[in-house]
């Protein structure tokens, strides 16, 4: 699988999971059926998706990728859609942590290029 394949799938995996904490919002607890049926299964689709990218990216590289996109777009759509606001620091910490992920990925010989 390509690098640009790797990638694009470890992309489809965040936005799963990002769908799923969405819907993990709507499901009030679980007492929702509906929204609850899309976390089980938008949640095992991002897992999947996830361990097919960890043939070809080390898991704490793969992770931290996963784990910086999904905060800041889960951070978007609680903003967009449920009226969450952030602060300065929540706003620095974001940025701090997407820092973070662009410096393992252009400066670590950990990441496969």
């Amino acid at each position: 699988m390509s690098q640009a394949a790797v990638y694009g799938l470890l992309l489809v995996a965040v936005v799963l999971e990002v769908i799923g904490t969405t819907a993990l919002q709507l499901s009030q607890q679980f007492s929702r059926m509906g929204p609850t049926a899309i976390v089980v299964a938008c949640y095992a689709a991002a897992f999947y998706c996830l361990s097919l990218t960890l043939k070809s990216i080390p898991v704490g590289i793969a992770y931290a990728i996963w784990s910086a996109l999904g905060i800041v777009l889960i951070s978007s759509v609680g903003l967009v859609f449920f009226k969450q606001r952030l602060d300065v620091p929540a706003i620095v910490g974001l940025c701090l942590i997407i820092s973070g992920v662009l410096v393992v990925n252009l400066f670590s010989k950990s990441v496969s290029h």
